[in-house]
């Protein structure tokens, strides 16, 4: 009985603990460069042999200084993505960020991710943002940033950015607690999936006529990430 017991509770405190974990796992050791051109196939990226690790294997030159394009889209924004992939250093270290640019008027439109919080912060002109909590409340947080402030999107949530500038574009720089935090496009996902999503699920979901849903599946949704 005691045995059962102590089991019992040895199994509660480890799912607790899993609760709790961060989205990426700490490491184990000093680094783990990525191999990316390993056969193996791990969580994540496999670790290159130490001896084989080079100081560019922590270095990019990544022109974050330097405007991106933002007219490669209808959204008219443009995500620059740092992550393990492109600095192999980063792998296990559950960490990325990226620079965004924004054109007047352009945003970065609602989306998720999944695996990491952002925070964000603004180093040129002015962005609109927002989330919105989970079910049953949907609660909308909203703020107008201006240069030097910094605002923090939590993991998971439906979040967007939105430059509310005329004439003037937007650049802001965000870290986000995941080498690899994945980002869900709400529109992309649902009206562009591949194959489409039946329209007549979607046109119950959202309350509309079929041939509005249709009209939007017909769209080209386009990724604002590089």
């Amino acid at each position: 009985m005691a045995s059962s017991s102590l089991f019992l509770v040895t199994v509660l405190l480890a799912l607790v603990a899993s609760g709790v974990i961060a989205s990426d796992p700490s490491p184990l050791q000093d680094f783990c460069v990525a191999d990316k051109d390993s056969p193996v196939r791990v969580n994540g990226l496999p670790c290159k042999d130490v001896k084989d690790v080079k100081v560019d294997d922590f270095f990019l030159a990544a022109n974050l200084d330097k405007p991106m394009d933002t007219t490669l889209n209808k959204v008219k924004s443009n995500v620059t993505l740092i992550n393990a992939m492109k600095l192999p250093g980063l792998n296990t270290l559950g960490i990325s960020m990226a620079r965004i640019d924004y054109a007047p008027q352009g945003q970065n439109p609602p989306h998720t991710h999944p695996r990491a919080t952002e925070i964000l912060t603004v180093l040129e002109g002015s962005l609109y943002v927002g989330f919105v909590t989970s079910n049953p409340d949907n609660k909308f947080f909203s703020k107008m940033l201006n240069k030097g402030d910094v605002f923090v999107f939590p993991q998971g949530l439906i979040h967007f950015q939105f430059n509310p500038s005329y004439d003037k574009p937007t650049v802001a720089i965000a870290a986000l607690s995941s080498q690899n935090p994945g980002a869900i496009t709400i529109a992309n996902a649902v009206f562009g999936s591949k194959p489409p999503i039946a329209d007549d699920v979607l046109a119950k979901a959202f309350q509309v006529d079929k041939k509005v849903v249709d009209w939007l599946q017909a769209q080209f949704w386009e990724d604002n990430h590089n």
